[in-house]
């Protein structure tokens, strides 16, 4: 086989995998319900404002 072949071929599997991938993902997410997702949020935005309200440790570097 020639190399542009085998290029090709290599081509096509890569876009056949990449689809695998993305519709995996995709059924992982649709997975969830609405209660779920809204309650995932909910948590993410209390971590984030507890670690927003942390002092900040002595050396971090930073400067206001």
């Amino acid at each position: 086989m020639r190399w542009w072949k085998v290029l090709g071929l290599a081509g096509i599997a890569g876009v056949a995998a990449t689809g695998v991938v993305v519709a995996r993902a995709e059924r992982r997410r649709r997975s969830y319900t609405p209660d779920e997702i809204r309650e995932r949020l909910r948590t993410r935005l209390a971590e984030a404002a507890e670690e927003e309200a942390a002092p900040e440790p002595p050396g971090t570097g930073r400067t206001s």
